[in-house]
């Protein structure tokens, strides 16, 4: 009986979960990438992914996302076990994981409603897009999800004519207008000037608004410690520390990321 109410409560935590990692590794040859990560990101919860350049956070979107495959563990999508033998970046699509980068996440020279639909485009009968449908939803997306309200740009502009912020509440806007269950934003802000690196944030707000889960990666940490309700902090292909928001300050957490980039807590373990 024990072993019942033990399994039980497993499939619980797993169906409340947007994402569950299960003991993922990833081997390239004798190298190893990533160790033991076990990591779970609830519904309507955004997870703040930090650590220095080789930490092991591009390595792990890569696998979230159907790039590479795990050497050995298990993943879990709102509650569906993921076989990770076929998992492609399609199938990381039609299980509801979206990704947003840094940068050429949008068709610069086209216009933004077919933006939208880029390989999900809706059809009329004998396979034309309906274009009257596209545009408004388009236009439903960018009022009313991510509360858009650039002068002059509508549906019918083109990508090249939004500033670099505008362009990230597009790509988070498509994300979240395709039922994602796990919203990736892969240094959003790169690049950006203080006022466009605002908008992101707060078409950021708009994800959980939404009730969709987020994990944001990011080297700012002020934005991270603004936006995120947990901090998974990873080193050398490992998570050390999962830390809630209302656990720690920003002066400590980043006093904390700063022991591990100067070895303090190798010194400590030894």
């Amino acid at each position: 009986m024990a072993e019942n109410g033990s399994s039980t409560l497993v499939e619980t935590a797993v169906e409340r979960s947007a994402l569950r990692m299960v003991n993922i590794e990833k081997y390239f040859g004798l190298v190893s990438a990533l160790k033991h990560i076990n990591l779970e990101v609830g519904r309507n919860e955004i997870v703040g992914l930090i650590g220095d350049n080789g930490a092991g956070k591009s390595t792990m979107v890569k696998i979230l996302t159907g790039v590479f495959p795990p050497t050995r563990g298990e993943l879990y999508v709102a509650g569906r076990r993921v076989d990770l033998k076929t998992y492609n970046v399609k199938q990381a699509h039609a299980y509801g994981i979206e990704t947003v980068y840094q940068d050429k996440s949008l068709g610069e020279k086209q216009v933004l409603w077919r933006n939208f639909f880029i390989g999900r485009e809706i059809t009329l009968l004998f396979g034309f897009i309906n274009v009257k449908k596209e545009k408004e939803i388009a236009n439903e997306i960018m009022v009313n999800t991510i509360g858009f309200r650039g002068r002059g740009i509508t549906v019918d502009s083109t990508v090249s004519k939004l500033s670099g912020g505008e362009r990230q509440g597009v790509a988070i806007g498509r994300a979240m207008h395709f039922e994602a269950e796990l919203i990736i934003l892969d240094e959003p802000t790169v690049a950006l000037s203080l006022k466009e690196v605002r908008k992101v944030l707060n078409f950021v707000h708009k994800i959980k608004e939404g009730g969709k889960a987020c994990i944001y990666i990011s080297h700012d940490i002020q934005d991270v410690y603004e936006i995120s309700d947990r901090f998974v902090i990873m080193d050398r292909g490992e998570i050390v520390a999962s830390i809630a928001k209302e656990d720690i300050s920003l002066k400590a957490l980043d006093d904390f990321l700063l022991e591990y980039a100067h070895g303090m807590k190798d010194k400590e373990a030894s």
